[in-house]
């Protein structure tokens, strides 16, 4: 739909039914600003003014959305061309939503995810909790600006991202083990063993950690007994 054509056509009918800004924002519960951006073609009325806004111009919805008085012999013609109009115009409308919501989501998401890596200490399980959960919602913006390709390529890359963004938490998770001798956020179990020495099991998808005192060396992914745990504490004091 031509908007600018369609904003002068609602002004000269205005004008025609002698009818004020203020007065015609009054008659349809909007404010002035609101009529003059129709008149203006910077938006469009909300589709449930139309009939209420043609109503009080005298004209037909087919009218409004031509932008122009319409024949009789060019009545249908035109009906079925603004029928078309209007779907496109209003999944436009929709896409661009989804868009802003996406965008929102995702920097909702990313923001999330930083925030719970640097407010909760690594031995706090709420970091690995937030964090994924940053990166659904990541993903979820993802899935709402991605709407418009192919399903199938829309499915890969939703899962590529999603995999990929937790490959990178973990990645991340292990460079701080390594660098900044602390607790793996990213765990699945937690084993507590005491001792001589303070000694803590750690056990991730990718690799395990134990804590000697308090040293956390990274050491295979495997099933540990806890003769074995011991026994490492104990060599490497």
């Amino acid at each position: 739909m031509n908007q600018e054509k369609i904003g002068k056509f609602i002004a000269k009918c205005r004008k025609e039914k002698k009818i004020t800004q203020t007065e015609l924002a009054e008659r349809l519960g909007v404010t002035d600003k609101s009529i003059g951006n129709w008149e203006n073609g910077r938006n469009m009325p909300d589709l449930s003014l139309f009939k209420p806004l043609c109503d009080e111009l005298g004209i037909t919805i087919n009218e409004l959305m031509s932008g122009e008085k319409i024949s009789k012999e060019d009545y249908q013609q035109k009906l079925e061309e603004n029928i078309v109009k209007t779907i496109d115009y209003s999944t436009k409308r929709i896409n661009k939503y989804n868009t802003y919501i996406g965008i929102a989501l995702m920097i909702f998401g990313l923001f999330i995810s930083l925030s719970a890596i640097m407010m909760f200490k690594s031995e706090s399980s709420w970091g690995s909790v937030y964090s994924v959960f940053g990166i659904i919602l990541f993903v979820i913006g993802l899935a709402k600006i991605t709407k418009n390709i192919k399903f199938t390529t829309r499915i890969l890359l939703i899962i590529v991202v999603f995999i990929g963004s937790l490959g990178i938490l973990h990645f991340t998770d292990y460079i701080s083990v390594k660098h900044n001798n602390i607790a793996p956020r990213f765990r699945t179990t937690v084993l507590y063993l005491g001792g001589e020495q303070e000694v803590l099991y750690y056990d991730t998808l990718f690799y395990d950690v134990i804590k000697c005192d308090k040293d956390f060396n990274i050491v295979q992914n495997k099933n540990y007994t806890h003769e074995e745990l011991f026994n490492y504490c104990e060599s490497h004091k």
